[in-house]
């Protein structure tokens, strides 16, 4: 009698060990096909509207705005990245792209500053270089998963916008900024954009910056991914919509903050 208790105890734990394996593997196959609709429906879903934005799938879109959204909501002067000391900064400064860096020689640059009242000011470099000189040493990131430290100087954009008598355009909601040859361009949300950290940018490790890299001027944008770091800057606007910002246009998220 012992025997046949025993055999029937170790059958029902035998039972339960198959019961709880066809649970697990029906979880699992209910999972996996949900996250195949899933993907079956974003990915047979229509694109944005083209705008401002453009490019992504329209499901996708909404929910990169609302988590630009709750980023802004909780962002403000206090947020700042993480700095190094110098020696730490790469020597090699990584360089990605050359889209937008065509134009008039450097010699030639002046920055074209477009208020919102239709006037415009015509800066030069030894103007900027005149003003308070500001440096940062950060984490640069990249979208496409990389990030060095790096080391920059030049002032600060608040700074910029003070000296210039630009303090009234800081009521508006976006700031706009393009390559001379207007083939690159982003859009900042204004917070950002007077954020203490962000920089015009003219010397890269303590020397000019090169060509490559921007010259003569540059921003330098530590809260935002690199895609928002525009090189050579030609001209900037203020306004309360969103300007034209050339990944946005490629289906990237417009906002980028990190």
């Amino acid at each position: 009698m012992e025997d046949k208790a025993k055999q029937k105890k170790e059958l029902t734990v035998d039972q339960k060990i198959r019961r709880r394996n066809f649970i697990s593997f029906g979880v699992f196959g209910v999972l996996s096909a949900a996250a195949y609709e899933g993907w079956r429906a974003l990915y047979t879903a229509p694109k944005e509207v083209s705008g401002v934005t453009s490019g992504a799938k329209a499901p996708l879109r909404k929910a990169l705005n609302k988590t630009e959204l709750f980023f802004r909501n909780f962002f403000s002067n206090n947020h700042l990245v993480k700095t190094y000391p110098k020696e730490m900064a790469a020597k090699q400064v990584r360089h990605n792209s050359d889209i937008g860096n065509g134009g008039a020689a450097p010699e030639d640059w002046a920055l074209q500053v477009k208020k919102s009242t239709g006037e415009l000011l015509n800066i030069t470099i030894d103007q900027i270089k005149a003003l308070p000189k500001t440096e940062i040493v950060f984490d640069f990131k990249c979208v496409e998963g990389w990030d060095q430290i790096q080391y920059w100087g030049g002032v600060k954009f608040i700074d910029f916008i003070e000296h210039f008598g630009l303090a009234k355009e800081t009521q508006l909601n976006y700031v706009g900024m393009m390559t001379p040859d207007k083939k690159y361009y982003v859009g900042l949300d204004m917070p950002s954009a007077v954020h203490p950290q962000t920089i015009l940018t003219y010397e890269m490790n303590g020397k000019p910056l090169p060509a490559k890299h921007g010259a003569p001027l540059r921003l330098i944008i530590p809260v935002k991914y690199g895609i928002k770091n525009l090189k050579r800057i030609g001209s900037i606007t203020f306004g309360n919509n969103r300007p034209p910002d050339y990944w946005a246009e490629q289906g990237y998220d417009y906002y980028s903050g990190l």
